[in-house]
């Protein structure tokens, strides 16, 4: 690593602790705190999952150092940057440190996954196509499955704490940390492992192999928590959890130290009663092991609301573009965040205004209307054709509505 690879990276991370130890970042870790701890007040808006390579204003984005490890932190602190310069109504948690995590080793689950045919829309975006092969067609692939094999690598700990003392120096703390919120998603797994049609099809021809598949993902789950409950420890203020702010008052200990995540979005059309069966009640277990649950994704839960309530640590629900508002912050009320989705469409091609605004008001009063606590997270952010301006737009629009209603 060179000299000059090392007054890059410092150089982003003196910039980049002027705004994350600032008295305004301590605010907002106060105020998206409070939201989980359903106390009224302005919403957080977030900006996720962007198509970066699509938004390089003047080179701001442009990493230039030599070393690839050093590039990664010079990525980070260049696109947050960058957020809090173009994005200044919207809100984002970025903490006055750097985060080294524990090298913890899992072995895989045993299932070897095919060569996926795919297609790209460019040669830079993440999101791809793929023409998924069903891994996992016959019952006796189900011996495939091996429960995980994990342990703790102090010496890549070691290499690592090095790595990070030499490039940054004194230009910013770095917090060691064990392990943070716990994402399960079993259901996204599988729909990659055998494509929506096949799951679709044994719902009603092999609903005992569904359960038997899942059940070989419980019991993964199982194996790792208890590695973790037993060897490490929770970091209680990681900030973000899936895109959302994670920050909450009264975690315990152990895994009641942070957060269990999960979703099912492959099940999104199939009926609130099979939602129940396949999806919520194998990991009702799972979930209050921990301190609270953020449940969902992209799927429209307002009909199926009643089975995910019956996980008792529940805190927060997704609200995708494709739900019922009114009837999830009904259901919701003042006991849950409802983590509301706007539509990413509105960003792909060109930004209005006007729609934005009627899209944010319409959340606003029926929030307030229902006296629940919420979010603003656009993400899924596949495009936005190449014209940053389209999220600058939305943003500032956003941001204006909640002027109005907050001060």
């Amino acid at each position: 690593m060179t000299a000059k690879d090392k007054q890059i990276v410092r150089e982003l991370a003196r910039r980049y602790m002027e705004f994350a130890a600032s008295e305004r970042q301590q605010q907002m870790f106060a105020r998206m705190r409070d939201n989980n701890d359903l106390i009224p007040g302005r919403p957080p808006v977030i900006l996720d999952e962007i198509p970066w390579y699509q938004i390089n204003i003047d080179d701001e984005l442009t990493c230039v150092c030599e070393d690839s490890r050093a590039r990664g932190l010079e990525d980070y602190f260049r696109r947050a940057l960058y957020y809090v310069k173009h994005f200044p109504k919207a809100d984002n948690l970025f903490e006055p440190f750097v985060r080294q995590w524990r090298a913890v080793h899992v072995t895989d689950i045993g299932v070897a996954l095919p060569n996926y045919e795919i297609r790209r829309t460019d040669d830079y975006n993440n999101i791809i196509s793929r023409k998924l092969v069903d891994a996992l067609e016959d019952e006796a692939t189900l011996d495939l499955f091996r429960l995980p094999e994990i342990s703790l690598d102090p010496a890549a700990d070691d290499a690592n704490s090095e790595f990070l003392a030499d490039l940054l120096g004194d230009s910013i703390p770095v917090r060691k940390c064990d392990f943070g919120p716990y994402y399960f998603s079993a259901w996204d797994r599988i729909a990659y492992m055998r494509g929506i049609e096949a799951i679709m099809i044994d719902l009603y021809d092999r609903p005992e192999y569904l359960h038997a598949i899942m059940d070989k993902f419980v019991a993964y789950a199982k194996v790792y928590m208890d590695f973790l409950e037993k060897n490490l420890t929770p970091d209680r203020e990681v900030a973000n959890i899936h895109c959302t702010p994670a920050l909450i008052s009264g975690l315990g200990d152990g895994l009641k130290g942070t957060w269990f995540r999960d979703n099912a979005q492959p099940l999104a059309n199939i009926s609130p009663a099979m939602f129940e069966e396949f999806a919520v009640d194998p990991v009702v277990d799972l979930a209050e092991r921990f301190g609270y649950t953020y449940y969902g994704c992209c799927e429209p839960l307002d009909d199926k609301l009643d089975a995910v309530k019956k996980i008792k640590n529940l805190r927060k629900v997704g609200c995708t573009p494709w739900a019922n508002l009114e009837r999830t912050a009904e259901q919701l009320g003042g006991n849950y965040v409802l983590a509301r989705k706007p539509n990413p469409a509105h960003v792909a091609i060109s930004t209005d205004p006007d729609l934005i605004r009627r899209e944010t008001e319409e959340t606003v009063k029926t929030c307030l209307k229902y006296g629940c606590p919420y979010e603003i997270v656009l993400k899924d952010i596949s495009t936005v054709s190449n014209d940053p301006r389209n999220l600058i737009v939305w943003a500032d629009t956003v941001g204006s509505v909640l002027d109005e209603y907050y001060g």
